[in-house]
C-alpha cells in the first residue's frame, strides 16, 4: 500500500527494542485525544506487557521507508454467543503528517486479515465521538457503530471498592 511521498506502507510486528517508540506513539495519541493527563504508561511497562513470555497484548507498527508512522495495539477477546475469539483494537494511531496516505487502512487491513486467518468471529474497537475523520474511514471500510450498547468501566477507587466487597 502506498504511503508518504509514494513510499510503501509496511506493517510489522513490534519487537522488544520498540518499547520506547511505542510509548512515544501512545503519548502522541494521548495528546491527540486530549487525554495526555491520563497517560501514565512507562517504557518498562510497555515492554513487560508486549514482550512477556506469554503476552496478552500485541502491537503492529506501520512504517514508510523504515520510519515508524503509526501503530495498532490489540488483544484477543471472546464472543460467548459465537464461541470464538475476536480481535479488540485498543489503539490505532497514525502520526499527523502521514494521515490520509494509507497507513491507518493498512493497519486495519492487516488485523482484519489476521482475524480471518485465525477464524475470529469479529474485529472491533471504540472511537471517540468527535473523531469524525476516523469514523468516516471506519464506515467506508464497512464497520458499523454499535449504538445499542453502552460502555461501562470500573477503575481506580470504584474498582478497588468492588474488589473488596
Amino acid at each position: 500500500m502506498s504511503g508518504a511521498k509514494g513510499g510503501k506502507v509496511e506493517i510489522r510486528a513490534a519487537r522488544p527494542g520498540d518499547a520506547g517508540l511505542i510509548l512515544a506513539l501512545i503519548q502522541e495519541l494521548a495528546e491527540y485525544e486530549r487525554l495526555r493527563h491520563e497517560c501514565v504508561a512507562t517504557e518498562s511497562e510497555i515492554a513487560a506487557s508486549l514482550f512477556a513470555s506469554a503476552p496478552r497484548t500485541f502491537c503492529e507498527i506501520a512504517e514508510v521507508d523504515g520510519q515508524a508512522v503509526g501503530f495498532a495495539l490489540w488483544f484477543y477477546n471472546f464472543s460467548t454467543f459465537k464461541a470464538r475469539h475476536g480481535i479488540y483494537l485498543e489503539d490505532l494511531y497514525v502520526r499527523p503528517q502521514f494521515r490520509g496516505q494509507g497507513a491507518g487502512k493498512a493497519l486495519l487491513k492487516h488485523l482484519a486479515a489476521r482475524a480471518m486467518h485465525e477464524g475470529c468471529a469479529r474485529f472491533e474497537w471504540w472511537v471517540l465521538d468527535w473523531n469524525t475523520s476516523s469514523i468516516r474511514l471506519y464506515e467506508a471500510l464497512g464497520a458499523r457503530a454499535m449504538e445499542e450498547w453502552t460502555v461501562f468501566r470500573l477503575d481506580g477507587e470504584a474498582l478497588a471498592r468492588l474488589a473488596e466487597l
